[in-house]
């Protein structure tokens, strides 16, 4: 593990010019280029080429979680405006049970402003479509990484907390693109499939997907499956310091069917993920069918993939195949249809790749946790990689263009 912790951060930084980020989305989403590499031979395309550029029989897995309105603002009477970022629910600590609270509910949020917001209560009057009530906000106590659990009550039983993050919420787009969020991000920031709400960030690597480009991939035989992780915001936070082992791993909620794991068990042809939230969704799979191989019995609440369990030496690693059948058999032992877990999985260069053999994904910040799980996929042909998107003008980051990596 030390070979991992001791990786320095500055070996995967990189010169990323202005004129290079996206700033906003293609009119179209699939007009984006598309480079592909495999197995250290580079190409540009248009990502309209997608379908024909994957192995035949692969299965395409996404991400189809829906970005929330997760900012929400309050403005004192002295006039301070101070915003509250929803991070994550606490109680219920469920994201379809919070959504669905008709009276209160506690989220993990960021406070912006916080020095102007004492002990008082914030309140707000929202109208929307008929409706007219209160909505209050108040502090309950701080959390770790500058956090806060807060608690917020409304005094009409007819509205939901889903439906006045509707109403009055912002929805966020990336920092670093230093803008306001504008009317076309609404639809422009999510994928074509979001159904799930709860992700304060997309996984852009779906936002190039349209339904013509899924009637081409079903044309072509690619099977295409989605399962659900949560972006939180710390998909953003810059590695600061000067090795891995010293930065902490954000935690991201996800959830899988039973019926989708019996599938990869069975399922002989590539797997690729959609984005770097599948990969991490993938690939925690099998820590988890680890841990239960070596404990039977853990608890369901105990079933959660820490930051550096990919690299205890130490423990004897089974198949995939022979991992996800131990986490088969501990949801049919258990009665559960779906597997709701939390991961903290940290991929960088030495780790090895348990389930995909390929992904799709954007071009990442420098010195970001993204940019070190693509380069624990291609070894120093990432730096290849960014060199030929930098001289050949691809649009970087959430908003830019698509990458394909396949072994």
């Amino acid at each position: 593990m030390d070979q991992v912790y001791n990786i320095s951060t500055q070996d995967y930084n990189y010169t990323l010019p202005e004129e290079n980020i996206a700033i906003y989305g293609l009119k179209n989403r699939d007009d984006s280029k598309l480079l592909s590499w495999k197995n250290g031979t580079i190409e540009d395309h248009n990502f309209q080429n997608l379908p024909e550029l994957l192995p035949k029989n692969a299965m395409l897995v996404f991400n189809n979680t829906q970005v929330i309105n997760a900012r929400l603002f309050f403005n004192k009477s002295t006039g301070a405006k101070i915003e509250l970022f929803c991070l994550e629910p606490i109680t219920p600590n469920d994201y379809a049970l919070s959504f669905s609270q008709n009276q209160s509910c506690r989220w993990k949020c960021l406070v912006g402003n916080l020095k102007r917001w004492k002990d008082e209560i914030l309140v707000q009057r929202v109208h929307h479509d008929g409706s007219d009530f209160s909505f209050s906000a108040r502090k309950i106590q701080s959390l770790p990484n500058n956090a806060f659990e807060i608690e917020f009550q409304w005094n009409n039983p007819e509205v939901t907390f889903g439906q006045i993050l509707e109403y009055t919420g912002n929805l966020p787009i990336p920092p670093y693109l230093n803008r306001e969020t504008e009317e076309a991000d609404i639809t422009r920031y999510q994928t074509v499939y979001a159904k799930v709400k709860g992700s304060v960030a997309a996984p852009t690597a779906g936002l190039h997907f349209t339904p013509s480009i899924f009637i081409a991939l079903k044309n072509t035989g690619i099977n295409c499956r989605e399962i659900t992780l949560h972006v939180g915001a710390g998909t953003f936070q810059p590695v600061k310091a000067d090795t891995i082992g010293g930065h902490t791993m954000h935690a991201e909620q996800f959830t899988i069917s039973k019926e989708f794991i019996v599938e990869l068990i069975t399922y002989s042809g590539p797997i690729i993920a959609v984005g770097t939230t599948a990969v991490r969704t993938l690939e925690s799979l099998y820590f988890l069918g680890c841990m239960i191989l070596s404990n039977p019995q853990i608890k369901i609440e105990e079933l959660n993939v820490q930051q550096w369990d990919a690299y205890q030496n130490d423990v004897q690693r089974p198949t995939s195949r022979d991992a996800l059948q131990a986490l088969l058999n501990y949801l049919q032992t258990n009665r559960l249809k779906n597997l709701n877990c939390s991961t903290q999985i940290i991929i960088a260069p030495g780790y090895t790749f348990n389930i995909i053999s390929g992904m799709i994904t954007n071009f990442h910040q420098p010195q970001s946790t993204l940019l070190l799980l693509i380069a624990a996929f291609l070894g120093d042909d990432w730096k290849k990689i960014y060199q030929h998107a930098l001289a050949y003008n691809y649009r970087f980051l959430s908003f830019g263009d698509s990458n394909l990596y396949l072994k």
